[in-house]
């Protein structure tokens, strides 16, 4: 992207790209301009201050960010993050709706990316092979008199107690 500052590309780790830079843009005067800067590893808050001479940053991994919500307005629209360690949800207020709309689905997709597979609903999910198919009695083989244990068919001992079958 050809409109991010040099400060932020300066603080971008080795393989991070920027996916989308959002200046917020406040109507009533007001020196200090936060912007928002979405990579493909975090999000990234920039705040300058003393006549931006001097910029703090504060940045979410999106492995600390559990849930997206997009709260769309007739003209401008908040991205609230829930955080996974609690405390207070970090809201993207007053966003064009088509700039939220992109940082939300960036945001999501950057979410179910990092997460783990346990934490997206991994154990929700329908099985990919087919599914198993339960073993025929005949298969089976011989279930042993003194310990009830099922020995392979045609075997003449058992493999847990070492009974004559």
């Amino acid at each position: 992207m050809g409109n991010v500052p040099p400060d932020i590309a300066r603080i971008l780790g080795p393989g991070e790209q920027v996916q989308l830079f959002i200046q917020q843009k406040i109507y009533h005067p007001k020196i200090n301009v936060d912007s928002v800067v979405l990579t493909n590893e975090r999000i990234i808050l920039r705040h300058p201050h003393d006549l931006r001479l001097k910029r703090d940053f504060t940045d979410f991994s999106y492995t600390d960010v559990a849930n997206a919500i997009l709260d769309k307005g007739l003209m401008r629209s908040t991205v609230k993050c829930q955080l996974r360690m609690g405390g207070e949800a970090l809201n993207l207020a007053d966003l064009p709706n088509s700039d939220a709309e992109k940082a939300y689905g960036i945001i999501r997709s950057n979410i179910a990316r990092y997460q783990t597979p346990f934490a997206t609903g991994y154990a929700a999910m329908a099985p990919a092979g087919p599914m198993p198919q339960p073993m025929q009695a005949a298969a089976m083989g011989v279930r042993c008199a003194k310990c009830g244990q099922i020995s392979a068919q045609g075997s003449k001992f058992c493999g847990g107690c070492g009974g004559q079958l």
